[in-house]
């Protein structure tokens, strides 16, 4: 079977970005994307586009079977911060979505799917610093429980039926190219806008909140290198702990002061600041390592520099 490639959540805060890298990567008509809404112009311009409803599992089937399709990212969530304001909706998007692609997987008219988790697995009772790939999980958000029930389902439809699914567990994810999308780590995004339109920023969580972090680049190598590596190298088929850098807000300003000497920031804690409480502040990522080569490129002070300097050009 010929590699083509479905990215469903394509115009979202990762699928955007992965869509470029894997059109660079296999050939823009290899690469569709999908959404339930259009993106911006450079993804849509970039090769093929379909308007698509994560939880329409018979639209799913039928741009499979159209376009012959051997593997699935599914990238279409809801994220933490937006998902306590909507329970249900949460729960329904993040499960039914996942569900639609694993019973595809199941009768063979996919070959292989790439679903992400996130930290938000983890709970307050989960070790803080290094938290070990198996440990105590016991997420309390929508976002963190819908995040474990599908590494359950993941391992049990691989174990059960056969199906090759991969995943990882996403930190907070930083990039220039889109705007937050609903997170409790995106205050490490907007944080950069705020340094260059208002040289001041107003943090929804406390100064010492240290939480893991990526730059999207690596985010996105990790994501791909998980799919091409040999499926015998993946021996964990729930989701692998991910690590770059951990970072609290006043370290980040710190960094961005380097920049912006004038760049003040104050401390207004919300309810994201609980949501941030109840997860890890480090990740041991040595399965990653060990099982299929990961390795984290981008450290906060280099994060900054390519931070600024793009967001000042669109600036």
């Amino acid at each position: 079977m010929k590699k083509r490639i479905l990215i469903i959540g394509a115009c979202g805060q990762i699928g955007t970005e992965l869509t470029m890298y894997l059109r660079d990567k296999f050939g823009n008509h290899k690469v569709i994307a999908s959404d339930i809404r259009e993106g911006d112009d450079e993804l849509m311009e970039s090769g093929p586009f379909e308007i698509l409803d994560a939880m329409d599992y018979n639209a799913i089937e039928e741009i499979v079977i159209r376009h012959e399709i051997s593997d699935v990212y599914l990238m279409a969530a809801m994220l933490s911060a937006t998902a306590e304001k909507f329970p249900m909706k949460g729960w329904n998007l993040n499960m039914d979505s996942l569900f639609h692609v694993l019973n595809l997987a199941k009768e063979k008219k996919i070959k292989k799917i790439f679903w992400p988790s996130s930290i938000a697995v983890f709970g307050p009772s989960t070790p803080k610093q290094n938290t070990p790939q198996h440990t105590i999980m016991e997420p309390s958000t929508v976002y963190g429980i819908s995040k474990q029930t599908g590494e359950r389902w993941c391992e049990y439809y691989f174990n059960r039926y056969g199906v090759d699914v991969r995943s990882i567990r996403y930190p907070g994810l930083i990039s220039y190219k889109t705007l937050p999308g609903g997170g409790t780590t995106d205050y490490a995004i907007d944080i950069y806008h705020k340094a260059i339109k208002h040289k001041k920023y107003t943090c929804f969580l406390n100064a010492e909140t240290t939480l893991p972090m990526m730059f999207m680049d690596d985010a996105i190598k990790a994501t791909v290198n998980i799919m091409e590596a040999d499926s015998e190298k993946i021996k964990i088929r729930s989701a692998y702990n991910l690590a770059a850098m951990s970072f609290n807000p006043e370290e980040m300003t710190a960094s961005i002061q380097k920049h912006i000497p004038k760049f003040k920031i104050n401390y207004e804690p919300d309810f994201r600041q609980k949501i941030a409480d109840s997860w890890p502040q480090s990740i041991d990522d040595t399965h990653a390592r060990k099982d299929w080569g990961w390795e984290s490129k981008i450290a906060l002070d280099e994060m900054t520099e390519i931070m600024l300097r793009n967001l000042i050009e669109k600036y």
